[in-house]
């Protein structure tokens, strides 16, 4: 491959990292078209470079130098209906009853490997791949747009790896982990609630003097509109990850593979729009006063989760290979998001999680019908993180889901191949009650106190096409 086209595809690796996740929690579940086509079991079958990312020691059984470059494309369906959402107040939230565009009609998720054999023991390589990403777009009058308005996760991870073979049964490998996370969230500012309940409790004569000593005129309160928030912070972390592989035959291998966690610390901004409020200027500027919030900087602290992975191959016979891939994840990492806004009286803005650890579990096959064409196929079962309905948020509406998957490697030639594959995934139906513990007005806390209850239906089918080259 000349370097023109490397740079290209290194290019293309660095710039389309915005994703919807459709593994367990906000993790992307398809680093590679060649796994794919197994719904990721094959871990321990280490035929290409990309098995960089799920098992390093697997580069002890690659000659030469290799690159896999691909792409997988996500073409997402989900609807949500609401059930009862409400203000802060318990009145209703208002807003449109339901939405079935919030996700994109598509988008894909790029991944580069390279492995290169130095001698008969050593190996080294390196990964470029999207370990994370979220992208859901609600319209801004969506019955739970003071949970959630809008949410993009994008990122990216570069994994330099080496591997070491003792000798012909054992390889050990290990890795080092570059990742960089970019995050935006933005939600409703509930301001009508917030009148209606000054009105309600007879305490908005307060608020119709300051209106007046400011020279606003009171009767914009009679058409009062949401404000909007928006909150953004970036930041890279670092981690690393080993793996082992035992072969008691050319034709039997078993491996296990840890990733650790890593600690981000998003910092970025926060961004309190109040200017659509009211027609009136001055109006919208004491709504934003007596509600505490202006604009500052931003700081979200979270740590993703650790991954321990146990996995087999074996090759029947020339036509026949079965593997299986057993994952567990610590979610439990995750417990709650808390928002900061240093420098502000403005307390925390928190999105409770409190997720579960869960396990994924994936059987595959290859079969080889031909010199050029291998087929490939699988099916996985994947917990979702969320431990019960009052704890799924919209910004992460997950539940169980069940993947298939298909796939093919054809030879183009003695050093070139392509892989396809095809993927589809079907989520259990979410329903979700989550109430923000929090209200308008506090100082303690940042938060609406709204409550969005609904279920969202979800599936999703990936299209995903490589191209691997042996140097």
């Amino acid at each position: 491959m000349t370097p023109k086209y490397l740079t290209l595809i290194i290019a293309a690796a660095l710039s389309a990292v915005s994703v919807s996740a459709h593994a367990s929690g906000y993790r992307f579940g398809s680093q590679s078209v060649s796994s794919q086509g197994t719904a990721e079991a094959n871990g321990a079958e280490a035929a290409d470079a990309s098995t960089v990312f799920a098992n390093p020691a697997g580069m002890a059984r690659l000659d030469g130098r290799q690159i896999m470059g691909g792409v997988t494309a996500v073409v997402p369906h989900s609807t949500f209906n609401d059930e009862g959402s409400t203000r802060f107040t318990r009145t209703s939230s208002g807003g449109l009853p339901s939405q079935d565009d919030f996700v994109p009609k598509a988008v894909a998720a790029p991944s580069l490997y390279y492995t290169q054999k130095v001698n008969d023991q050593w190996s080294a390589g390196m990964g470029v791949f999207v370990p994370y990403g979220t992208n859901l777009s609600y319209d801004w009058n969506w019955s739970g747009r003071y949970a959630l308005t809008n949410i993009k996760l994008v990122s990216m991870t570069l994994n330099p790896s080496v591997s070491f073979k003792p000798n012909e049964h054992h390889a050990f490998g290990f890795g080092l982990n570059a990742e960089f996370m970019k995050a935006k969230l933005g939600q409703a500012v509930d301001v009508p609630g917030s009148v209606a309940a000054a009105q309600a409790t007879g305490t908005s004569a307060a608020l119709l003097r300051t209106i007046v000593a400011a020279g606003g005129n009171p009767a914009a309160l009679a058409s009062v509109r949401d404000a909007h928030a928006s909150v953004d912070g970036k930041d890279w972390g670092f981690g690393w990850n080993i793996g082992y592989m035992y072969m008691p035959t050319e034709n039997t291998r078993f491996g296990i593979a840890y990733r650790s966690s890593i600690k981000h610390e998003l910092e970025g901004g926060a961004d309190w729009d109040f200017s659509g409020v009211t027609t009136d200027q001055k109006v919208n500027g004491v709504l934003q006063t007596v509600s505490h919030h202006v604009d500052s900087d931003a700081l979200v602290e979270l740590r993703t989760p650790e991954t321990l992975s146990i996995n087999g191959f074996h090759q029947f016979n020339d036509k026949w290979a079965g593997m299986f891939d057993v994952t567990w994840t610590k979610n439990s990492r995750m417990q709650n998001i808390n928002i900061q806004f240093p420098g502000t009286e403005s307390g925390d803005e928190v999105i409770r999680q409190q997720w579960k650890n869960t396990v994924r579990v994936a059987l595959g096959a290859n079969y080889k019908l031909n010199d050029a064409v291998t087929l490939r196929g699988g099916i996985a079962h994947d917990d979702a993180p969320v431990r019960n309905e009052s704890l799924r948020h919209a910004a992460l509406p997950d539940a169980d889901r069940l993947q298939l998957s298909f796939g093919a490697n054809w030879k183009v030639t003695p050093n070139s191949s392509i892989d396809l594959a095809y993927s589809y995934l079907d989520f259990k139906d979410a329903r979700g009650s989550y109430t923000n513990n929090c209200r308008p007005g506090l100082t303690a806390c940042t938060g609406n106190g709204e409550t969005v209850t609904g279920t969202w239906r979800t599936h999703l089918q990936l299209v995903g096409l490589a191209y691997n080259y042996k140097f």
